[in-house]
């Protein structure tokens, strides 16, 4: 398996994705089979090139090949016979959410891996449908849920009694800017994790605290404190925060992006994106009720685990 994003400067949630999901495997092999990571470092099988090099020479389709079975868990991958996840389409449907160049290298890597692939795994049934309509599909497509790490841990007593929480990388697809608003708003503090991403995206205000990266451990803790999540994302492939959240007893707020909406299973509080009137609002009812949604919200995310993930991801390599 292919590991090289742990190497990323932002590994983000594809980062989160690549660890578990190998991790995983490992747990799952069937007979006959063995998983082996490889990237530039930090890796079972070390491939001494720099980084830049080996993304110069796989989008061309050059060597160095890794065998017969690669699974690449983002769309940087050795082609052809890869077998190729595709976390979401945003480069195609809300490109002003990304840079152009960003924009133009998923367009690039994601077109190709649809052509020549072993096949596709896709997160949800959202993504399946919308990469269809933006690229010609050449090989089969598998819809594979992501799984969930259930956080446990004692409340975080360096942050506020009551606040709403936000995970992710800060760029202008999560929509943070709006949720600085809508928290200011209802007098409510906002807690973001996650790192600083691309889109200089400047959360700074005095009802916010920004923790950045973070340790399980300490994401665990801030989950336990929080009253509610927020993800009011503009596009989505799948939204594993919002899992994490329900795993841990924490209400959902959630934009209707079709992949969100998929993941929380009516699970969570659904509002418009981009539209502040309804994500003050969809916050309000939460917070003056946060318990309604915590069962539902439990039992739904207790459906996605990483074995399940793995399973799915062994039957696309079959």
């Amino acid at each position: 398996m292919l590991t090289e994003q742990l190497n990323a400067p932002v590994p983000g949630g594809t980062g989160r994705y690549t660890a578990e999901l190998v991790d995983a495997l490992a747990r799952t092999t069937p007979p006959g089979w063995s998983v082996t990571s490889a990237a530039t470092a930090n890796a079972d099988r070390v491939i001494r090139l720099p980084r830049r090099a080996l993304v110069a020479l796989w989008e061309r389709g050059l060597p160095p090949r890794l065998g017969p079975h690669v699974h690449a868990p983002t769309p940087l991958a050795p082609l052809p016979g890869a077998v190729v996840t595709v976390h979401d389409v945003v480069p195609w449907t809300h490109p002003e959410t990304l840079t152009p160049r960003g924009v133009a290298w998923h367009r690039k890597v994601i077109s190709r891996a649809a052509r020549e692939a072993r096949a596709l795994v896709v997160p949800t049934k959202a993504v399946a449908s919308q990469l269809e309509e933006c690229v010609r599909v050449e090989v089969p497509v598998h819809v594979v849920p992501n799984g969930v790490t259930k956080l446990t841990g004692p409340p975080a007593t360096d942050l506020p009694s009551r606040y709403v929480l936000a995970i992710g990388t800060i760029e202008p697809r999560k929509g943070f800017g709006l949720l600085v608003r809508a928290t200011e708003r209802l007098r409510v503090p906002l807690v973001v994790v996650g790192p600083q991403g691309w889109g200089g995206v400047d959360l700074t205000a005095p009802h916010v605290t920004l923790l950045g990266r973070t340790s399980d451990e300490r994401l665990a803790s801030v989950l336990a404190g929080a009253t509610a999540l927020a993800a009011p994302s503009l596009a989505e492939g799948f939204g594993l925060p919002v899992l994490e959240a329900m795993a841990a007893g924490v209400p959902v707020v959630h934009s209707d992006d079709p992949a969100l909406v998929e993941v929380a299973g009516g699970a969570g509080t659904v509002v418009r994106r981009g539209d502040l009137g309804s994500l003050t609002e969809g916050l309000r009812a939460v917070l003056a009720d946060p318990h309604h949604t915590v069962e539902a919200g439990i039992a739904r995310a207790s459906e996605f685990t990483w074995e399940k993930t793995a399973q799915g991801v062994w039957e696309a390599h079959a």
